[in-house]
Order: structure tokens, then C-alpha cells, then sequence
């Protein structure tokens, strides 16, 4: 049956009615932030573990549940979907949603391969679906008073150099608790695998998926996409032509394969670098966007802004975030969108962009050479 079929015009009065596919701890904080809005009904959840359907129900109790996406997805009272599974499966929930008319909210990073890109966008607009990004920072006021500024007005001169860097996330050394070293009867792994090769119960492989490269890009999609997006975001441009990157798995020999400490640099066209250092070393974190010109630079994080005048001897020019977490913002925005048709701020192929460009620095990390890109056909070009 076509998209079409399943799609409906709705009022400013309807209701929203919601799937949640994935219903981790992102998965459950989003959907109540969809929750928020008084339109909005929590109709159905899926996951391939039942426990975390028991944890979503507290928020969502007349919700029915589901093991499969693609049962969730062939529901007509479902509206919009949002993807917050592993890394993995998202582009191919995401055009499996498209296709079945339902507009979506995917989680960062929207694929896992830059090849998944371009079938994810085409499968959104072949079928004329909103789909938004989770991409907070795009709903950020102090992002876009930023943008506003000191980029449209060109206060910070020739920009040559976007420097961002995390270090230190914990997140990514998390254990599996020891209810999970032998595999829960409600818990799907097959499901769970996936497109990913066959291999026996793994609990650290389903509970910290991000430090395994064929359910996640560890550092590089799960915190690089956020920080290039802003400077894609304030720039103006999303087209990386080259990428190089080192690091490796220096400390953590826990049987990870993503890298715990890796520096990426991005060469983009318009005469500028962005480039990325991330560790899961311990101590102080930092975490931040630092864009460098002639005229002036600007650092900017999720809690402020900061711009230097000229050499950077100045007193700096600070303006706080006041609002806190940007993704009820970003809900709010992709609702609009939803009743609008309009799109929204971090439209697919925005999310595209970004995660192609943060991916960019696993190919160049696991082939261990410089990489040329042709951005615009998402390619790697031949050496």
C-alpha cells in the first residue's frame, strides 16, 4: 500500500498520535518531551526487550506494545514515529517509516554508513515525509542568537578554522549490569543483531553499543555529529572534501572496537579546517566548538557563548543559554512541521550532511589514510 494511503491532514486540534521505536533511556526522555504537548498521544512502543517496554509503559500506559518495527509501522492510528534504537538500525527504520507514511524523528546519527545517506533522504522525499533530526543544538537560542551575530554580520572576519573537541564521556565505559551477563528471556538478540553479522549474547555489545563499530561509530557519530552540525550550522556550509584522522584504542582493552581517543580533520572548499579531538580519558570535560577568524573568535557549548574581539585580549562578549536542554524545542519544531508540511531545522538531508561529515572520520581512521570526498554524490573518491 502507498505512503499515501496511511497519511492524513491533520488540524490544529487533532491529535498527534505517537510510536516510539526503541525505548532506551534517550528513547524514553524524547518521548516525553513529545508527551509535553497536549496533543500529542503515546499510541504504541517497540523494542526488542521487553523490560524496556515495561519502563516506557509508566509514562505511556495505554500504549501496546510491539517486538518488530515493522508491526508498529503497518498501524494506521500511528502518525509519527520516533527512532531511538542503535545506530545500526536506524536508516533502515527510518525509509521503512517513509514508505509507510509516517513522518519521523530520528535520533542522531541518522545512518551508520555514509552509503545508508542518500537511500534515507530519497526514501523522505519520495514520499513526501517530514522526517527532523535529533540535532538539538539547530533549536538552541544561544546557537542561533549566535549565528545571528557574528557569522551573518561577518564580525569574525576570514574564518579559517572550526576546532571541537569532548573529552572525557563516561557514557562510553558504562558495564552491563550483571542482570544482563546471561540474556534475558524477554530480550530479542536476533532482533537486536540485525543487518549485523551473527554472534553469541554479548552484553556489553547491547548495552554499551557505542563502543562497537558495527552497531555504532563510538565517538565520532555519537558526539562529533552534534558538534560539526553547529559548525555546519554557523558556517553556512556542509561539503568536507577531505578528511584525515589518528587514534586508537590506547587505554580501554575492553574488546571495544571504536577508538577511545581520535583526532579528525575535515578540509571543506570555502578555505577553512574543522577538526575534532575526542578521549574517554578521565577528568575534567570539555566539550565545545571553538570557530577561529581574522577578525575575532567564538566559543561556544551548551551552556554559553563566548566571542573575543580582534587578538583575543579582549574582555570577551558572553550571553548564556537560559533555556536548558534544546530537544523540547526541537519536539515542538518537528510538531510544527508535522501540521505545517514545512520543513524542519534539521530536515534530512541537514542530518544527512552532518553525519556524513562526522563519518568521514571513521573511514579515515580505519583506513589510515588521507580520504577524498565527493560530498555532493557521497562518495569516497579513489585514492
Amino acid at each position: 500500500m502507498s505512503a499515501a494511503s496511511y497519511s492524513r491532514i491533520l488540524g490544529a486540534n487533532d491529535n498527534i498520535r505517537l510510536g516510539v521505536i526503541g525505548c532506551g533511556g534517550r528513547g524514553c526522555a524524547v518521548m516525553e518531551c513529545f508527551q509535553k504537548s497536549p496533543n500529542v498521544r503515546v499510541t504504541a512502543l517497540c523494542d526488542i526487550y521487553d523490560e524496556r517496554i515495561a519502563e516506557a509503559r509508566k509514562s505511556a500506559p495505554e500504549a501496546r506494545s510491539y517486538a518488530d518495527h515493522r508491526e508498529i509501522l503497518g498501524q494506521k492510528d500511528i502518525d509519527v514515529v520516533l527512532i531511538a534504537t542503535p545506530d545500526h538500525w536506524h536508516a533502515q527504520i527510518a525509509i521503512d517509516a517513509a514508505k509507510a507514511g509516517k513522518d519521523l524523528y530520528v535520533e542522531k546519527p541518522l545512518t551508520r554508513t555514509i552509503e545508508e545517506g542518500s537511500r534515507v533522504v530519497d526514501a523522505v522525499r519520495a514520499n513526501n515525509r517530514i522526517c527532523q533530526v535529533g540535532l538539538q543544538q539547530r533549536s538552541g537560542e544561544h546557537y542561533l542568537r549566535a549565528k545571528e551575530e557574528y557569522f551573518k554580520t561577518g564580525k569574525l572576519g576570514k574564518i579559517t578554522m572550526a576546532r571541537t573537541y569532548w573529552l572525557g564521556e563516561a557514557f562510553h565505559l558504562r558495564k552491563a549490569p550483571a542482570s544482563l551477563q546471561r540474556k534475558p528471556a524477554g530480550l530479542d538478540w536476533k532482533r537486536y543483531l540485525g543487518p549485523v553479522a551473527w554472534r553469541e549474547w554479548n552484553p556489553q555489545q547491547y548495552y554499551n553499543f557505542r563502543a562497537y563499530l558495527d552497531f555504532g561509530g563510538g565517538q565520532i557519530t555519537d558526539l562529533f555529529t552534534h558538534w560539526i552540525d553547529v559548525v555546519h550550522m554557523m558556517m553556512g556550509q556542509d561539503n568536507p572534501v577531505s578528511a584525515v584522522a589518528a587514534g586508537g584504542i590506547y587505554h580501554y582493552k575492553d574488546g571495544r572496537t571504536a577508538p577511545d581517543t581520535i583526532s579528525v580533520l575535515l578540509e571543506y572548499p570555502g578555505e577553512w579546517t574543522a577538526t575534532f579531538d575526542g578521549t574517554l580519558a578521565p577528568g575534567v570535560a570539555g566539550r565545545a566548538v571553538e570557530i577561529w577568524g581574522t577578525e575575532g573568535r567564538l566559543r561556544i557549548d551548551r551552556k554559553s557563548c563566548e566571542f573575543y574581539a580582534g587578538n583575543g585580549n579582549a574582555k570577551p562578549v558572553t550571553f548564556l543559554n537560559t533555556e536548558g536542554d534544546a530537544t523540547l524545542k526541537h519536539v515542538n519544531n518537528f510538531l510544527e512541521s508535522v501540521r505545517s508540511r514545512r520543513p524542519p531545522v534539521a530536515d534530512v538531508a541537514i542530518g544527512s550532511r552532518s553525519t556524513q561529515a562526522a563519518l568521514l572520520g571513521n573511514v579515515a581512521y580505519l583506513r589510515k589514510r588521507r580520504i577524498r570526498f565527493d560530498p555532493d554524490r557521497g562518495v569516497v573518491l579513489p585514492s
